[in-house]
């Protein structure tokens, strides 16, 4: 049996386990995530892997990021909430001060390989994985493997332009209109409230007040998803469609986006277009790194 140390990097901690290659837990726990400095950041990782490495023989380390991550390189693009991390190469950093292989991969992407490992996608090669937040973004997973396209960009699903690009220089984005982010913003707008007072799981109780204009909000919500998601199957026609974050957990979300799809088909031989919730929660990204790191391993034929 080979160990690993994973990690999944986000804005405020840093989750991370001892695995293995299995995709079981041996270990499991978070520390703060450094806020400036990019060598404290690199301190933290080794001590955790140090600490793992008392008990265990490591195969080697694989983490989740956000960002647009060169997975061949390990340098990451785009714009996240660390800025430290977009600069020189994680990956050669911590390679550098620990001595083992390190493997990196963008969060939402390691969510998908989350999914086709042991999850939702298990047998199936090609889907798609919409993670649903402050924004919206995902993977595609195509013959089990993630596209990142040419500027590592792919799966970026909440850039879509959805609404207003006539009125506006570049429209509303799908994140801007069906993200929870979104919703939140919406109903703020509609209350005369301000955005940081409300949470996702706020709104709906509102609404479950008897709120009828945030009723109305969530109804456009619900819709605005499932005309997204409608484009996409068009788009990539993938096997299966899955939805995660918080929000995908809710009881009866999951079927109000589908009922919501039925009724948008446009004849009654068009293909019928249905999602899933995804399988895992917060332990996703820390599995999707693992298997990034083995099917990486797998390539160099280790």
């Amino acid at each position: 049996m080979n160990y690993y140390a994973v990690f999944d990097v986000g804005g405020s901690s840093i989750k991370y386990a001892l695995m293995n290659d299995l995709g079981e837990f041996i270990e499991k726990s978070f520390a703060p995530t450094p806020e400036a400095s990019l060598k404290l950041f690199v301190d933290t990782v080794e001590s955790i892997v140090k600490d793992f490495r008392k008990k265990y023989e490591l195969k080697g380390i694989a983490i989740s990021v956000p960002g647009a991550v060169n997975v061949e390189t390990g340098y990451i693009g785009g714009v996240t909430a660390l800025p430290y991390i977009h600069g020189p190469s994680i990956k050669e950093l911590l390679q550098d001060r620990t001595h083992i292989r390190v493997e990196i991969e963008n969060d939402a992407n390691c969510a998908g390989l989350a999914e086709g490992w042991i999850g939702a996608a298990k047998n199936i090669k090609d889907y798609l994985c919409i993670v649903i937040g402050t924004g919206i973004g995902g993977a595609i997973v195509l013959d089990k493997k993630i596209r990142h396209g040419k500027n590592r960009f792919a799966g970026e699903f909440g850039y879509m332009i959805m609404e207003d690009y006539l009125e506006e220089p570049i429209g509303k984005t799908w994140s801007t209109l069906a993200a929870t982010g979104g919703l939140i913003n919406q109903v703020a707008i509609r209350e005369g409230m301000e955005p940081n007072a409300l949470t996702g799981e706020k709104v709906y109780e509102l609404a479950e007040d008897g709120n009828k204009e945030i009723q109305n909000e969530i109804e456009k919500f619900v819709k605005r998803l499932a005309v997204g998601i409608y484009n996409l199957q068009y788009v990539i026609d993938p096997e299966k469609i899955l939805i995660g974050g918080a929000i995908s957990t809710r009881e009866g979300f999951i079927e109000q986006i589908n009922e919501t799809l039925n009724q948008m088909k446009h004849d009654k031989d068009s293909l019928t277009i249905q999602v899933e919730r995804c399988q895992f929660g917060n332990d996703s990204n820390l599995i999707g790194a693992l298997y990034h790191f083995i099917q990486r391993q797998s390539m160099h034929g280790e």
